[in-house]
């Protein structure tokens, strides 16, 4: 490509010697972008025209109006149809025997013999009724014309003018005319109103049954939101399950397959509905598919619960309002009602509510409960507040070991009689023991109702949080005995057994909240002897079977349907101690979150309601032990404590060092130190002044003398 070069002076014949020559570079322009054709730029627009939103919604509304219209004048014509004829006998016939109930199929048949007979009277009185309208017609006119002329002839009489004899027959005549006259002037207009006014009534009738598709309706109705659930609904979704032998039965029901249905009943925030299955479909067919039946009805899966009540081949239906779950539930009662108290054997446990907004009470009297589901859930909340309530009968004694060790527990101190917080083995080692002295307790407590079956005993509740660590721990004591596993030879194993075997006739109980169960972090027999079970989110069936039982599953229970973090809280629970709806094997329950502040607060209550307690933590277990010492740890705040007490409370403060004592052991070494036991009420207690002033008062050479 050539350049032109133009040199720019001042004057170009007489250039200034050593001016500078400014030098121009002109490049040609490029050639010109072709226009666009007039046909692209028309389809353009009118493409752009056509899928415009605006567009689509306008069509999807003169299509969905039109609908509205024709589909109402289909629906009048058929109810019109099914009140003249015994379509509608014949079709209810037809349901009853698709769904195999043939007692209500004989009634619908008399009914329609009845109403078949009385058509056939009305029909052949329709064959005398011309004769009979027409001698009626004319009696009714002659008996008209005489009346008017009577009262004719009364004018007349009265006026004495011959004339008005006729007058009323007259004023009649006119008025006749005056009618006709109007009739005349809008039966133009009633020609052309009349059918308006059909067809508006047709599209009243098309409107509210929403008879038209789905992909001409409304944005918030094609994405279900806010719908209501109906009969309609809920059988279309039945039939659209999937299940042969269901859809052939709804079809053969024509359009009262709603005849499947109880009543549909509002139930907390949704609505609960019974349906009873056509022969041949089984329950469990509807609830292995409860994933498509919640999205036939426009509802996530966890926002549908299938269970099965006592009627026979009849599943029930919780369908929650869009939405409803994800909202929170207020606090607990026992934060916001700071006088409340708790009555272990009475009361049942404020803990959440139910699906329905009800208040959700689990009774503890006597239970041995197992809490499980993965982890960050809400396990240990759920089982804290179960505590919390507990500890505000004082009578309840608690000893709690927290194998996780983040201070979840922390707030019982100086309420629980143990409290054991980490995860190492030695943790472990203790909290293995504190279910021993469990054990040892419960069998002391069966030897006195042995000897006095009247007896009662105050509940003495072991409970082990995050217990898998318990059942992983490789430990071993001096006998090469496992502290964990799962075979008779585990200790932790075999002393919640015994717990579980027997310790709820003399109110010892065992508590356990562990996470993602399997056969060997929760044994099979540990698991199956709890009373109350109760589950948050899990991964999958057979680890809800594992945590709730095959019963409460194959009765709908389904905690591995929840939503890990989202139904954070939500748990599936079995007991007899909670209010279970009939026919059913567990209820879903959302618990109530009380945080660490709140906890302190219910604590600090219960420690205001007690004499106070000395809570005996993890020791270091080589280090040699002062008797004296710890025999005034286990007297704690107590003033005069039963001897029998002090020996308990130094078993479960070092095995090894005083599970074996006896008696003579405790009182070998209160004399030692210049302290005697007495007795009051007929049973032997040590005085705690006495025995702080003797450690008080004690050289380091008695003391060794008496350790000795």
């Amino acid at each position: 490509m050539s350049e032109n070069v133009v040199s720019l002076h001042k004057n170009p014949e007489t250039p200034d010697e050593g001016a500078p020559v400014t030098t121009l570079t002109v490049v040609p322009d490029a050639p010109p972008t072709p226009p666009i054709p007039l046909w692209v730029r028309s389809g353009r627009a009118v493409r752009t025209s056509v899928t415009h939103e605006t567009t689509r919604t306008a069509a999807r509304a003169v299509v969905r109006h039109g609908l509205y219209t024709l589909n109402g004048g289909r629906i009048v014509a058929r109810r019109t149809w099914d009140g003249r004829t015994g379509s509608r006998y014949e079709r209810m016939l037809r349901a009853a025997e698709a769904a195999g109930n043939y007692e209500v199929a004989e009634e619908w048949e008399e009914r329609l013999q009845r109403f078949r007979e009385a058509r056939h009277r009305r029909r052949m009185d329709l064959l005398h009724s011309p004769v009979d309208v027409a001698k009626g017609v004319g009696v009714g006119v002659g008996m008209s014309i005489g009346v008017l002329v009577a009262l004719g002839v009364v004018m007349a009489i009265n006026n004495h003018d011959v004339t008005d004899v006729i007058t009323p027959l007259s004023a009649t005549i006119d008025f006749i005319a005056l009618l006709i006259q109007i009739v005349q002037v809008v039966w133009p207009y009633a020609m052309v109103l009349g059918p308006l006014f059909a067809l508006l009534g047709m599209w009243a009738v098309g409107s509210k049954q929403q008879a038209a598709p789905a992909w001409v309706m409304p944005a918030n109705v094609r994405n279900s939101e806010g719908e209501p659930i109906t009969p309609s609904i809920v059988v279309k979704a039945l039939r659209d399950l999937g299940i042969p032998a269901m859809r052939n039965a709804i079809k053969e029901m024509g359009d009262a397959g709603a005849s499947m249905l109880g009543p549909i009943r509002i139930a907390g925030c949704g609505v609960e509905v019974d349906v009873t299955l056509p022969s041949g479909v089984a329950t469990n067919e509807v609830q292995s598919k409860r994933r498509k039946l919640a999205e036939n009805l426009t509802r996530h899966e966890h926002e549908v619960f299938i269970t099965i009540p006592t009627a026979a081949r009849t599943v029930r239906l919780w369908i929650a309002d869009s939405g409803a779950l994800d909202e929170p539930i207020g606090p607990s009662p026992l934060v916001t009602d700071e006088t409340m108290t708790a009555d272990y054997a009475k009361g049942r446990a404020p803990w959440g509510q139910d699906l329905r907004g009800d208040a959700a009470a689990l009774s503890l009297y006597q239970r041995h409960l197992l809490i499980t589901g993965l982890s960050n859930q809400g396990k240990t909340a759920a089982l804290r507040a179960l505590a919390l309530w507990a500890v505000l009968d004082k009578t309840v004694e608690f000893r709690i070991a927290d194998l996780k060790g983040a201070g979840d527990w922390a707030m019982f101190e100086g309420l629980a009689t143990v409290l054991i917080q980490g995860p190492t083995d030695e943790h472990v080692i203790e909290a293995t023991e504190m279910i021993e002295g469990l054990v040892a307790e419960m069998e002391r407590r069966m030897e006195q109702r042995r000897m006095d079956p009247s007896i009662v005993f105050p509940p003495l509740i072991g409970l082990v949080d995050e217990a898998q660590v318990a059942f992983m721990c490789p430990a071993v004591d001096e006998d090469k005995k496992p502290y964990g596993g799962s075979k008779a030879t585990s200790r932790y194993f075999m002393a919640v057994r015994k717990v579980h075997n027997q310790g709820r006739v003399v109110n010892v109980l065992m508590w356990e909240g562990t996470q993602d169960p399997t056969d060997q972090n929760l044994p099979k027999l540990v698991r199956e002897g709890a009373h109350t079970r109760a589950s948050l989110a899990l991964g999958t069936e057979s680890q809800a079977r594992m945590a709730l039982g095959d019963k409460a599953v194959d009765g709908g229970a389904a905690p591995n349907l929840l939503r890990p973090g989202l139904d954070k809280g939500t748990l599936v629970v079995a007991s007899d101690g909670i209010a279970i709806p009939a026919g059913q094997a567990s209820i879903t329950v959302r618990t109530h979150f009380i945080d660490d502040e709140g906890a302190t607060a219910i604590t600090d209550r219960a420690k205001a309601m007690r004499d106070g307690v000395t809570t005996l933590t993890l020791v270091d277990r080589g280090e040699e032990r002062d008797p004296l010492a710890d025999i005034a740890t286990a007297i704690g705040d107590a003033k005069r404590p039963l001897t029998q007490d002090v020996l308990k409370r130094l078993a479960m403060l070092n095995e090894d060092a005083y599970g074996g004592w006896t008696n003579g052991d405790l009182k070998r070494v209160l004399e030692a130190n210049d302290v005697e036991p007495y007795k009051s009420h007929g049973r032997m207690v040590v005085r705690r002044d006495d025995v702080l002033s003797a450690l008080a008062n004690r050289d380091d050479g008695g003391s060794a003398s008496a350790a000795e």
